[in-house]
């Protein structure tokens, strides 16, 4: 690859990079807006993050679309390949993050209808739901620096969501038994629960890809001490 090509391929590879964080800012934004619609119980907000949902999904397409295309043409090799996957799965995660918070806007919706808003305990989430929102954004920056230290640390932060759930849970069932008058709308606060731990888990996905292009390892699926391991 001459000079002069090769600096074309540096450039669409930084363009689409760019076009990846430009997408992850517009989840970052959709998971604050369902998380803000929950905490006030706020049906206009809500609203906002569905109608989010089909500029995160064609975002999606085009990244996908420029990805397939820089393949075709350019047939990269080693660690530009290794970046060109991890952007695909990323841009795929981040449209599941999206999906996620489209599910939290329209359980929130559920709840408001069903009238029993005021009566759960829907504050419980927030810890959950900060959480989650910070790890996107360390995700995020992870990729952009392509950090694998703080890869690795989004790793460790990701099984704090995962405790913060099934604490959630607990609480939720005990509330239920005791009035199970809400146990409809409970439900939905479960649902909105499971939403927030599946935006960490994507956060988790992402910062797997950030080691797999500097690393070359492939880290879904092992024990955190052989993550530590293998970026040694």
């Amino acid at each position: 690859m001459d000079k002069h090509i090769s600096s074309q391929f540096d450039a669409e590879l930084a363009s689409v990079s760019s076009r990846v964080l430009e997408l992850g800012g517009l989840v970052e934004t959709q998971i604050r807006h369902a998380v803000f619609s929950l905490s006030q119980f706020n049906s206009e907000v809500a609203d906002q993050v569905i109608s989010t949902e089909a500029q995160v999904n064609a975002m999606e397409v085009e990244i996908d679309r420029d990805l397939s295309s820089i393949i075709a043409r350019r047939q990269p090799t080693a660690r530009d390949l290794r970046l060109l996957i991890a952007i695909s799965k990323i841009t795929a995660n981040l449209e599941r993050a999206g999906d996620e918070s489209e599910k939290i806007a329209r359980m929130v919706k559920s709840i408001i209808n069903s009238g029993s808003a005021r009566a759960l305990p829907s504050s419980e989430l927030r810890i959950a739901s900060d959480l989650a929102s910070g790890l996107l954004r360390k995700a995020l920056d992870a990729f952009a620096r392509l950090d694998v230290t703080e890869a690795v640390s989004i790793l460790k932060e990701d099984d704090l969501i995962d405790a913060e759930f099934d604490g959630f849970v607990r609480k939720l069932v005990t509330y239920m038994m005791e009035d199970p008058r809400t146990i409809s709308a409970s439900l939905d606060l479960l649902f909105i629960a499971k939403a927030i731990e599946r935006i960490g888990d994507h956060s988790k996905n992402i910062a797997e890809f950030v080691i797999y292009v500097v690393k070359g390892a492939d880290v879904r699926h092992i024990a955190l001490a052989d993550v530590e391991s293998a970026v040694q």
